[in-house]
């Protein structure tokens, strides 16, 4: 897919006045949504555990979880999954995506609304 960018607002659930606007690469492959640990140490973003995470380059780390709250083209998500991330990474990921009810448009370059499934699988 072709990368491009999104400008998102994002803050501390505990203290959502608190608002930093960001620009995020639009990443299919990554689970979790990446912003600097710089950044989420100034919004008081605290980790809330440690995962392990296979990079770009196929090496294996680990790194703290948080939750942020964040807001991209007017769709909202309270609280979702960030990574404390290197400086200079900012990436949106497939689970923020999803919570927010987005899904990238690769061919406009952009991010656009999408139905949510709630379906049962019918039992004979």
């Amino acid at each position: 897919m072709d990368v491009f960018k999104v400008k998102a607002k994002i803050w501390n659930p505990f203290n959502p006045q608190n608002k930093v606007e960001v620009n995020l690469i639009v990443d299919t492959d990554a689970t979790y949504t990446v912003i600097p640990s710089k950044l989420l140490r100034k919004l008081n973003v605290k980790p809330t555990r440690k995962i392990t995470v296979r990079l770009a380059d196929n090496r294996v780390s680990i790194k703290p979880l948080g939750e942020i709250g964040i807001e991209i083209q007017g769709y909202k998500a309270t609280a979702t999954p960030v990574i404390f991330g290197e400086e200079n990474i900012y990436l949106l990921g497939s689970v923020t995506m999803e919570q927010l009810s987005l899904t990238p448009d690769p061919i406009h370059k952009k991010l656009k609304p999408t139905e949510a499934l709630l379906m049962k699988n019918k039992i004979p």
